[in-house]
């Protein structure tokens, strides 16, 4: 099998309707590569390609997959989005041991669950994914909508150095305690200038994934009629037009279908920050069309319970830390900052304590750690998010999905169901959802600097 037949095989999609698992092994390896905008880059890839293959198959099926690590350090799998069980979760030293240079793990579950996910590193993940480690991962509905076309636009950013190659300043002080690791390229699927072709006339589902660090994508695509469908992986109750900035933060998806009505081209800009960058262009060509298609069916939902608000256990998570804080750093910082700097020193990659969590940095999360909180399978969860920061956090939930109820106490109406939620600085945000799967789960800040910083916690459902 040449290399472009097994990169073929690893996006290979089940039949509709099949029941047995799509066996495959994925490679974790390095390479060098044609990537963000530099003709050979060296890189880690999956499957010799970056972004990783698209690794698609249908709702209901067997995702059956063993990860071979040829890297110089040890890795795992991080299924995002994905409701899955505790020990297919991908988290080092929680849910299953490193798997080490020259070794293999299997991942086999069930995908319950249709829509657009990810996988990446859990381990080192600010370094790995920053190397070129992530691949989507589509779980088709099993009757997809009526489309003509459809695209799938990982978006990233990469910090280069002077030289052309990957920026080896992980973990800087600066990005642990501000906004994260922020690149100079910003890239479609790896790419500069990504551009597509369409016929007027033709509906595109296109599918939006977030894989960078800390960049947070604020997403128009001006001239052009366009629906919001499905955020997170899960469609929304009601289609909604794009008519504004679509928010993704690290870790977010969204699917959106779009109508190539009008002949020209198009861009998608990110309007976050004080400079708009064009990200991708979709040229149409073909007569301009008068007669405008009607908006597109909502999907079909995924089978997800929802909470029981008036039963529900309550929590609060007071996010803290981070420069320009109001409260201080705890005392404990400065003698964990100089052991830390010795373990530098000989060669660990390793985050200062800057950001806290109902008052604690939690550093590593590990299967001796004291959970956060504990709650019996089947029990509703409500969450009371708090952001007393002056930085923008993406609060990421394992092995779940949850409703967002209000934020600034600000009742939402449609309940939108989620696996990460952008809070903004100072923000509140209320979210629920059922805890029914069985195990001890991560829920932390997607900017990657954030949670090696601490900013995530624990928290485990009882079988």
């Amino acid at each position: 099998m040449n290399r472009r037949e097994l990169l073929a095989s690893l996006a290979v999609a089940l039949p509709v309707g099949s029941t047995k698992a799509a066996s495959r092994t994925l490679q974790a390896a390095p390479a060098v590569l044609p990537v963000a905008g530099q003709e050979r880059l060296a890189v880690w890839a999956y499957g010799g390609q970056v972004p990783g293959p698209v690794l698609r198959q249908r709702q209901g099926t067997l995702l059956d997959l063993e990860l071979l690590n040829q890297l110089p350090d040890a890795t795992t799998i991080h299924w995002h989005g994905l409701r899955l069980p505790n020990a297919m979760d991908g988290v080092p030293g929680l849910t299953q041991a490193p798997v080490a240079p020259g070794e293999r793990f299997g991942y086999r579950f069930s995908l319950p669950d249709a829509g657009t996910f990810w996988y990446h590193p859990h381990l080192s993940a600010p370094e790995q994914l920053e190397r070129g480690l992530a691949g989507v991962l589509i779980v088709e509905e099993t009757q997809p909508p009526q489309t003509d076309a459809e695209a799938i636009w990982l978006l990233d950013d990469w910090r280069l150095d002077p030289n052309g190659r990957i920026a080896e300043d992980f973990l800087n002080f600066h990005d642990v305690s501000h906004a994260g690791r922020l690149g100079q390229q910003l890239t479609v699927n790896g790419q500069l200038g990504t551009k597509i072709n369409l016929q007027t006339g033709q509906r595109l589902r296109l599918r939006l994934i977030n894989a960078a660090n800390a960049r947070i994508f604020a997403l128009a695509l001006p001239g052009l009629s366009a629906w919001l469908i499905a955020r997170d992986g899960m469609p929304t109750h009601t289609v909604q037009a794009w008519d504004d900035v679509l928010l993704l933060g690290p870790g977010m998806r969204a699917d959106v279908m779009v109508d190539a009505q009008q002949a020209g081209d198009f861009v998608l800009v990110d309007r976050f920050g004080r400079i708009t960058h064009t990200l991708a262009q979709l040229h149409i060509r073909g007569a301009s069309q008068s007669a405008v298609r009607p908006a597109p069916s909502a999907l079909p939902p995924n089978p997800v319970p929802s909470p029981d608000l008036a039963n529900a256990q309550r929590h609060r998570l007071v996010l803290g830390g981070g420069m320009m804080n109001r409260f201080g750093w705890p005392a404990e910082f400065a003698s964990e900052r100089e052991a830390r700097r010795t373990r530098r020193q000989a060669g660990e990659r390793l985050a200062d304590p800057v950001w806290t969590l109902n008052g604690h940095a939690h550093m590593s999360h590990t299967a001796s750690h004291h959970p956060e909180f504990s709650v019996s399978r089947g029990q509703s969860l409500h969450l009371t998010l708090e952001n007393r920061t002056n930085w923008w956090h993406p609060m990421h939930l394992h092995g779940h999905h949850f409703q967002v109820l209000s934020r600034n106490g600000q009742l939402l109406g449609e309940r939108p169901w989620r696996d990460t939620v952008l809070l903004t600085p100072n923000d509140t945000v209320e979210i629920a959802f059922v805890a029914d799967n069985p195990g001890r789960w991560l829920i932390h800040c997607h900017v990657l600097e954030h949670h090696a910083g601490g900013l995530g916690t624990m928290f485990e459902v009882q079988a």
